[in-house]
């Protein structure tokens, strides 16, 4: 006997060379699995499997490794790793590469042995799974576990049926009849039914085991043409059913060591067309005994006591056996090797029954019992449908078998159907036709126009939830066009939608059954609530309770009120989910009339606590809130009220009977005004249309803001740019006060410096005569050099001053051109031009001032000097006249080159004068063209400049007036100064006469009276060249007003037009 360790390889060879099978065991191989740990152990195999042609095997163990066995070729590989142990397996006939396994986690799935991938996972049972059955075709599967067994389509893995059982009988075994479309169910109590695969029509049911039989069945076995069935259990007998015959014909005694049957199994012969006749039985002992069901012989047996047989699989060709042992391992028999020879056989007691012991009579859709006592009666199950509640699976038509009247009798005993079997009785009594082509249709037109919204209106938490609620509004919107203007249409469907969410068919068909009949005239007083149906409700309640309905009188109460929100929620509002369920079992199994009777009974239950509210808040809470009531109780009160309320006034006199919906395709519902909903679909799309207008509108407003927004933004940016430069104007200002007062403190500085000279000067005077004349002459030097430099400074001042004029002027012609757009703001700049330029004046008012009081007080110290310049010229006579020829030349060179400044300042004022009269043409080319209407403006605008002007002149005057006197008091002065040099130095007169026509502005009192006469020219040049910039500035200024007088007239232009 060859052993194979599979180890951790995922493939290799089964056996390593040629077997040969010994006569006395027939073992082929025997197969181990082993960890590589430290210390090994052994995984068990526990279940296995052939396929359709027998040469490969599929084996799992207890750690979830399955292995396919290829015994042709020589060949394991592991497949498929689960994790978990594996409780059953089988081959899927149809696509010959993939097996189904039962997993502990009591689920099924389906693997591809090629590609090793899930293809499908099945769920669904609640206990272990211990048998997989495939039908002849491949097509269905069941699998069976001890409280229900489950039929599963292959082609699309979706259950198919369920079979549900009380729990104090359970099942044995459910399997397909090899080569037949039967079905066989074996139950713990012995009974055994056979239905129908494709209509699970129950064809009969096999009569009961002999009352001198006790055994209870555990375990069978069908021949391969589906003839005779093989059962057996805690017995040594084995009984035989002929299933054409429908009864035991034999009961085989197996000997003393069986005490109990653990399987059973027929091998099969390729030359018995079916009908085998070699059982193999798997006793206690794990000793599998063949035998000839007809001679009753014992052919060969294996496995012995030591090593015992836990399981074992026959393959379809009846060549091998496949044995998992107790010890965990798996052994291949070779059934040709043990056939050989006999090694023993053995007669084996038989005893028979005649037909006659047992009938039955079968009849179509019933299963007849047979006729005993009623104690020996034989339990008759029937296969029913999936009735959990799941609604997840494929539902179908229900069986016929169901009475509505009984269903009533039994509502009325328990108060409500069964929690699961709750689904199954809708369905039955709604006779929901399960239109899925009809229904398919109206899904594929989508969500409905008038529920894209819905969420926002009714926020629901589960996505998957709302999802389903829309498509089911818009499935019932496009069933009717009624139901997309009906306000409270999602209120009413929301709690089937809830509980049918897994079936979105179910939904709909049950929605739209309760719409036909227990809705009936709602619709006809469309968009209003239905009044004759609430009129109706009143009169009833007028019947039972008028004391109540009187208190709803007295405070204003309308049946709008108590009854309108529990018909347009189906109470879901005021009820618990198991109440309304309760409810709902009782409104489905009797006439429409009852939800309206429920509202009228659920009102008279509550009377005592709505006599007791005196406020319309209070009623309106008490009917969309849940409340302390009895549902039972309301219930009771509504059969008495359909029992005693008058046929006149009662509901079913105004509703018609109980309508299930078509089947194939959905019946026209249009009891509703038509031409009420047509107009609101013509309002709606109007106002839809509006909406697209008014976005398109919002869209342009938009658009303007954001251009308004960012003019603003650059309005701001530009206010802003001018307050830093205002901040900036007043830092200079600041700076330049500063300076000034740095400058006062040098001049008292300097003025105690002099002070202190002029204390040196009378000690060191002696000592300075002898270096006079070189110091005189080297000072000279330098001052000559320091009046160059200020001369072009001045000049170079005066030169940036122009050019920046030049830049204003252009920058103002610039201006101009774009005042024809930005006249508003080029108005406030330039009021913002005429303060600066007010600011200027009032500067240049104070400069003039200043220079004023300056020259006053250069008089005042003239005179104090002159006494002091008088005796120093005595003493320095002679050396004033070697020096008279040499200042005489200083200052003709002084004059060349004041003339030939004079010159260039001349040129530079040409230029600008150029530039004046380019601007004065632009100027009369705008004036030109401006209106007629401007004329007036422009009259006005030149007297008041003529005022300016005059205004300007007299205090130009006045000025000059004022400079004049100056200028006269200090020639006067310096007239004083030749009369004491002719008492002194006759010779020197006629140069004083020629110095004394310049003013003088003489600094410091070494000087003579050429620095004088030179310092006196160069003041005279820089009061006329102050003189030429105020006349230039001037011409600025008048230059400017005339440019905003023209900017205020365009301006007030329009207004006078617009006027």
């Amino acid at each position: 006997m060859q052993t194979t360790d599979l180890g951790n390889k995922e493939s290799g060879k089964i056996w390593h060379r040629k077997p040969s099978p010994a006569t006395r065991d027939g073992i082929i191989v025997n197969i181990i699995h082993t960890t590589s740990d430290y210390l090994p152990k052994i995984l068990r195999f526990l279940n296995v499997a052939f396929d359709s042609s027998g040469d490969c095997l599929l084996a799992g163990d207890h750690q979830g490794n399955i292995y396919v066995f290829d015994l042709s070729g020589n060949r394991f590989t592991l497949v498929q790793r689960t994790a978990q142990a594996c409780t059953a397996l089988a081959f899927a006939l149809r696509r010959k590469s993939e097996f189904l396994v039962a997993l502990a986690d009591y689920s099924v799935k389906c693997f591809d042995a090629v590609t090793k991938e899930l293809v499908s996972w099945m769920r669904g049972h609640e206990s272990s799974i211990f048998s997989i059955s495939v039908h002849a075709s491949g097509r269905y599967a069941i699998t069976t576990s001890s409280d229900t067994a489950q039929l599963w389509d292959l082609d699309t893995f979706q259950r198919k049926r369920k079979l549900n059982i009380l729990q104090s009988v359970g099942i044995q075994k459910v399997f397909f009849l090899p080569l037949n479309n039967t079905i066989l169910s074996c139950f713990k109590d012995n009974s055994i039914f056979a239905w129908e695969c494709d209509t699970l029509f129950c064809k009969y049911q096999l009569p009961a085991p002999p009352e001198s039989s006790s055994m209870s069945y555990k375990v069978f076995a069908v021949t391969r043409d589906g003839r005779i069935l093989a059962a057996g259990g805690k017995s040594n007998h084995l009984h035989l059913w002929c299933l054409e015959a429908k009864q035991l014909f034999r009961i085989i005694q197996m000997p003393t060591q069986v005490r109990a049957v653990r399987h059973l199994e027929f091998l099969p012969d390729s030359f018995d067309a079916g009908s085998n006749q070699v059982l193999g039985v798997l006793s206690q002992d794990g000793i599998m005994r063949f035998i000839n069901i007809q001679t009753c012989k014992l052919l060969f047996e294996i496995g012995s006591l030591d090593e015992g047989i836990s399981s074992s699989v026959i393959s379809p060709h009846g060549r091998y056996i496949a044995s998992i042992m107790e010890n965990g391992s798996l052994n291949i028999y070779s059934v040709q090797a043990l056939t050989q020879e006999i090694n023993k056989l053995v007669n084996l007691p038989k005893s028979k029954l005649t037909s006659g012991d047992l009938k039955m009579k079968v009849t179509s859709g019933r299963v007849q019992r047979p006729a005993k006592s009623r104690e020996n009666q034989i339990q008759t199950r029937i296969l029913k449908q999936d009735l959990t509640g799941k609604v997840d699976n494929k539902e179908n038509e229900l069986s016929d078998g169901l009475n509505k009247k009984r269903l009533q009798i039994l509502l009325k005993g328990y108060g409500e159907y069964p929690t699961k079997y709750r689904m199954f009785i809708w369905r039955s009594l709604l006779q929901l036709p399960e239109n899925h082509t009809a229904f398919s249709s109206l899904i594929d037109k989508g969500i409905h126009v008038a529920f894209l919204n819905l969420q926002k209106k009714y926020p629901i938490k589960s996505r998957k939830l709302l999802r389903v609620l829309q498509r089911t509004l818009s499935a019932l919107a496009h069933w009717s066009a009624i139901f997309s203007d009906t306000p409270y249409l999602p209120l009413l469907a929301f709690p089937f939608v809830k509980l049918f969410q897994n079936n979105q068919l179910i939904c709909f068909e049950v929605v739209a059954t309760l719409i036909i009949n227990w809705c009936q005239h709602w619709f006809e007083y469309f968009p209003n609530p239905p009044i004759n149906i609430l009129s109706m409700l009143e009169n009833v309640l007028a019947f039972h309770d008028k004391e109540l309905l009187q208190h709803f009188i007295d405070h204003d109460i309308t049946s709008q009120l108590y009854a309108w929100p529990l018909l347009e929620t189906v109470f879901s509002e005021v009820l618990t989910r198991e109440e309304w369920l309760k409810l709902f079992d009782n409104v489905f199994s009797n006439r429409p009339s009852f939800l309206l009777m429920t509202v009228v009974a659920y009102n008279v239950c509550s009377r005592a606590p709505l006599l007791n509210c005196n406020f319309k808040d209070d009623f309106e809470y008490f009917f969309h809130h849940r409340n302390n009531l009895d549902i039972s109780v309301v219930i009771r009160e509504v059969y008495h009220l359909m029992d005693t309320t008058p046929s006149d006034i009662h509901p079913d006199s105004m509703l018609d009977v109980f309508v299930a919906l078509t089947k194939g395709q959905y019946p026209v519902f249009n009891q509703y005004p038509k031409f009420i909903v047509d107009y609101q679909t013509q309002e709606r799309e109007r106002i839809r249309n509006d909406e697209l207008d008014y976005l398109r509108e919002r869209q342009t407003v938009e658009s303007m803001q954001a251009e308004v927004d960012q003019q603003k933004v650059e309005d701001e940016a530009w206010i802003q740019k001018q307050e830093l430069l205002q901040k900036a104007e007043e830092t200079r200002r600041e700076m330049l006060l500063q300076e000034e007062a740095r400058v006062i403190q040098q001049r008292q500085r300097l003025a105690a410096v002099k002070r202190e000279l002029k204390v040196k000067e009378i000690h060191l005077q002696d000592a300075a005569r002898r270096r006079f004349l070189k110091f005189q002459q080297d000072r000279r030097e330098m001052e000559l050099r320091r009046l160059d430099d200020e001369i072009e400074r001045k000049v170079y001042m005066r030169d940036q001053e122009i050019a920046t004029t030049v830049k204003d002027l252009e920058m103002r012609h610039l201006e101009l051109e774009s005042q024809k757009r930005l006249y508003e703001k080029n108005f406030t700049r330039n009021q913002e031009a005429v303060a600066k330029e007010m600011r200027e004046d009032a500067d240049t008012y104070r400069r003039k001032v200043d220079l004023e009081e300056h020259t006053f007080h250069r008089l005042l110290e003239t005179d104090e000097t002159q006494n002091q310049k008088t005796q120093k010229l005595i003493e320095e006579n002679l050396a004033k006249a070697e020096q008279a020829c040499l200042n005489t030349d200083w200052r003709i060179q002084a004059l060349h080159k004041q003339r030939s400044d004079d010159l260039q300042r001349h040129e530079r004022y040409q230029e600008m004068a150029k530039i004046l009269r380019k601007n004065r043409r632009k100027e009369i080319e705008v004036l030109n063209a401006m209106m007629e209407e401007e004329a007036n403006k422009w009259e006005e605008a030149e007297e008041k400049d003529f005022c300016l002007k005059s205004e300007k002149k007299a205090s130009a005057l006045s000025d000059a007036s004022r400079k004049w006197f100056l200028e006269k008091e200090l020639d006067d002065a310096l007239d004083h100064a030749p009369h004491l040099y002719d008492k002194v130095v006759p010779r020197c007169q006629n140069e004083q006469v020629a110095s004394s026509c310049l003013p003088k502005t003489s600094q410091l009192n070494d000087f003579s009276e050429v620095d004088s006469s030179t310092w006196t020219s160069l003041n005279q040049r820089k009061i006329q060249w102050d003189a030429m910039e105020r006349d230039l500035m001037e011409r600025v200024r008048n230059l400017r007003r005339r440019l905003t007088a023209q900017a205020r007239s365009r301006c007030q232009t329009p207004r006078l037009l617009a006027t």
